[in-house]
């Protein structure tokens, strides 16, 4: 199929495309710089240049193809998240661009439309498992998710497979948040704020790549993208602290979070269930838990004495 992917070289798009490209599909993808493009083309993708908020500089790109797969996001990096305006493009991405996105691929005659979102807008749900039919509870900032969502599922109505996948937080050697983490661990700090016995929903970038490809394959509807088994945040740090040869955090690191609107959201407790997609689309992460996955993930950032 020819598949059109936007956000294909961040954190989620570097692993998603080589993936199309494996499982074989012809893909082109949005590319921002001549880097960026030269990227593309070594995953054997083409690379296309088009401003997302220009409707019909989108509607000339999608045209022709089959699947259009919407990645394009903005999270802001943890020193700049508790300000509102550093969610700004990241917002309209979600709820503007995927309008333009959807229209094109209406009106490419596309058979499938895939929308990343985030498990983050599940309401705290203590120890219990959440899966997709737990009604959302979004803070302010996550309400250009449901935005985007609500694209998907105009394209279904529209008589297309609208694909949603929730993905948990990713973590990758690359990623800013990764690195951020890591350093507070370093300092013995907590990497993931909230209480001790609270889970958080994890999933490695290599294991979300691979399940934008399975979604390909999959019903339309939402799906949610994670660990086979989310940790809690002592577990969490009980882990990757080990495997960086440092003692565990002191504190939960929550009253900052918790003075600030805009990432209380961070300290929910999110037990959140990815079986109903393994079972639709025959993914399964590498890495069940954030335990194997960040000892993997050092062997690629080593320890810092």
């Amino acid at each position: 199929m020819k598949v059109f992917v936007t956000g294909a070289t961040g954190v989620l798009g570097r692993r998603a495309v080589p993936e199309l490209v494996r499982a074989g599909h012809e893909v082109t993808a949005v590319a921002r710089s001549a880097d960026k493009a030269a990227l593309l083309r070594g995953w054997d993708a083409e690379p296309v240049g088009v401003d997302l908020f220009d409707p019909a500089a989108v509607c000339a790109a999608v045209a022709g193809h089959d699947v259009v797969v919407n990645l394009a996001t903005r999270i802001p990096p943890p020193s700049r998240a508790a300000f509102s305006r550093a969610w700004a493009e990241g917002s309209r991405l979600r709820s503007e661009a995927s309008r333009n996105l959807v229209d094109a691929a209406l009106a490419a005659g596309a058979d499938r439309f895939v929308q990343e979102s985030i498990a983050f807008i599940y309401p705290d749900s203590g120890d219990r498992w959440i899966d997709e039919d737990v009604p959302l509870d979004p803070p302010a900032l996550g309400r250009a998710n449901q935005a985007a969502e609500a694209q998907a599922a105009r394209f279904t109505a529209a008589g297309g497979t609208g694909v949603v996948l929730r993905f948990g937080q990713f973590y990758a050697p690359e990623a800013v948040h990764t690195r951020y983490m890591l350093s507070m661990l370093r300092r013995r700090m907590p990497a993931l704020p909230g209480p001790r016995d609270a889970y958080s929903p994890t999933v490695a970038a290599e294991d979300a790549g691979t399940a934008v490809a399975a979604a390909l394959d999959v019903p339309a509807g939402t799906w949610n993208v994670c660990d086979d088994e989310p940790l809690t945040r002592a577990a969490f740090h009980r882990a990757v602290a080990e495997a960086l040869g440092v003692r565990p955090p002191l504190g939960t690191g929550s009253l900052l979070f918790r003075l600030s609107g805009n990432t209380r959201f961070y300290l929910r407790s999110l037990r959140v269930a990815n079986r109903r997609f393994t079972a639709a689309s025959g993914w399964s992460p590498r890495y069940p838990d954030a335990a194997s996955g960040w000892r993997a993930l050092l062997a690629d950032i080593p320890a810092k004495k």
